[in-house]
């Protein structure tokens, strides 16, 4: 059974900019909520408390009873904007919930025991995450607040693929496995070997030596010149004698 936690809001009045402006200036956080067939309502919560909220994992991943007023309501954060670099929550999307619809949530994976594993008593191997979380689908009562990925006999090499993960009772992947094609990894144990490229020192000798061999061939051409101009001389005198 997934664990709700309380988040607190007052209905919001003002729209509008500038109206959002003056409550975060105040200390709120403009928020919307919405789906389950009814209205979308406008509602304000208090910055700090959702600050503070969604550095847990659980804030984004698990359903949340959003008390409006005295009224509560079963809901998933379905967006939220932060600024770019201040630590400041600019607006929050809260969708309803209803008990009898299945949910499509990301929900986070816990990898476990890969301090004992093979792997990790391995030099030179490393082990890579290549998901961190998996969207899955469910009913709200069914909902998982995370997945455990045992890693306890994961070796030099291996593999642990999408379709390997264990699933909780009545929840299914989104994404469809239909061959291994399709199949993702999600962790990896490479082993990492350094390697010494001696190729580049040895390519520096015959390099040199083919430049000495340039020069030796440049300053072979540069005596045969003017040997080549003495020849052409001979030849003109010879004919100026002749027509004497």
């Amino acid at each position: 059974m997934p664990i709700s936690r309380e988040i607190k809001a007052e209905i919001r009045k003002d729209e509008g900019k500038g109206a959002s402006r003056r409550l975060r200036r105040a200390g709120f956080v403009p928020a919307v909520v919405y789906g389950a067939n009814q209205p979308p309502q406008n509602v304000q919560v208090v910055h700090n408390t959702v600050l503070l909220a969604s550095q847990k994992e659980w804030f984004f991943s698990s359903i949340l009873d959003l008390n409006v007023e005295g009224q509560v309501q079963k809901v998933l954060v379905r967006d939220w904007q932060k600024h770019p670099f201040k630590q400041l929550m600019m607006h929050m999307d809260f969708l309803r919930i209803n008990e009898n619809e299945a949910l499509r949530v990301s929900v986070p994976l816990h990898f476990l025991n890969k301090e004992i594993s093979p792997a990790a008593k391995t030099a030179g191997v490393v082990i890579s995450h290549n998901l961190t979380e998996v969207e899955i689908s469910c009913l709200p009562k069914d909902l998982p607040e995370y997945i455990e990925v045992d890693l306890s006999t994961l070796g030099p090499g291996d593999i642990i693929h999408l379709s390997s993960l264990k699933l909780p009772p009545n929840v299914e992947l989104v994404q469809q496995i239909v061959d291994e094609s399709s199949d993702v990894a999600m962790v990896s144990a490479n082993l990492v070997r350094e390697e010494v490229d001696e190729a580049p020192a040895e390519a520096a000798a015959p390099a040199a030596g083919a430049a000495g061999a340039a020069g030796a061939a440049a300053g072979a051409a540069g005596a045969a010149a003017p040997a080549a101009g003495k020849k052409d001389e001979k030849p003109a005198a010879a004919k100026k004698d002749d027509k004497k």
